[in-house]
């Protein structure tokens, strides 16, 4: 599985419930796959750190998280671009997010190329993946492509063009596969209290049936 890092925390990030981030993306591969016929072999998780101290500790944190987990975490960084008001003529300096969008396109070809995977699954809705999978199923017919789209998210229609299924990312899929509060590392890691979940929730795993 290869993840739009910004694309799913965007996502989650509006379903407005902030413990929904801490989250484990091996086991979220894990639950989306057949489990009886294909076995999860690389999760791919490509994001930036935004320049801002406390958000960046919070997202290290994170990927600390993943790693013990066994996500593949693949950095890109912020650059500052003007930008200006049309109305008032103000100037800024926006932060602004490069090499994720690249880092998943690579990525996912390379193990194609190499044959390291028989079915992928690109979890993004950002249409510039459109030619990351045209060339995919130009290249690798006997492949397999699966188009996953984030939770409350509708599927990029250029993406579903050359993909071979689709799959809905929902809440529930999320809660499912929300991490513990300690993990054990090296080094450990103790979920952020900004993550903490609300008072009185149970995780599913743990819950009556």
């Amino acid at each position: 599985m290869y993840i739009d890092g910004f694309n799913l925390y965007h996502a989650i990030d509006d379903l407005g419930e902030n413990f929904l981030k801490w989250t484990d993306y091996w086991r979220l591969g894990e639950t989306i796959i057949p489990s009886k016929s294909e076995t999860l072999v690389k999760v791919c998780y490509c994001t930036a750190y935004y320049p801002d101290e406390k958000k960046k500790w919070r997202h290290q944190t994170f990927l600390n998280a993943l790693k013990i987990k066994g996500v593949d975490v693949q950095l890109g960084h912020y650059v500052h671009e003007d930008a200006s008001c049309r109305n008032c003529d103000n100037k800024w300096q926006k932060p602004t997010e490069k090499a994720g969008d690249i880092n998943v396109a690579i990525h996912l070809l390379k193990d194609a190329f190499t044959d390291e995977v028989d079915h992928f699954y690109l979890l993004s809705q950002d249409s510039d993946q459109s030619a990351t999978v045209k060339l995919f199923s130009q290249q690798f017919p006997k492949k397999k492509l699966t188009t996953v789209s984030p939770p409350g998210r509708n599927f990029s229609s250029h993406i579903m063009k050359h993909a071979d299924s689709k799959i809905k990312l929902t809440r529930d899929h999320i809660e499912r596969c929300v991490l513990p509060e300690i993990l054990i590392g090296p080094p450990p890691v103790r979920r952020p209290r900004e993550y903490a979940p609300p008072d009185g929730w149970i995780h599913p795993d743990l819950r009556k049936k």
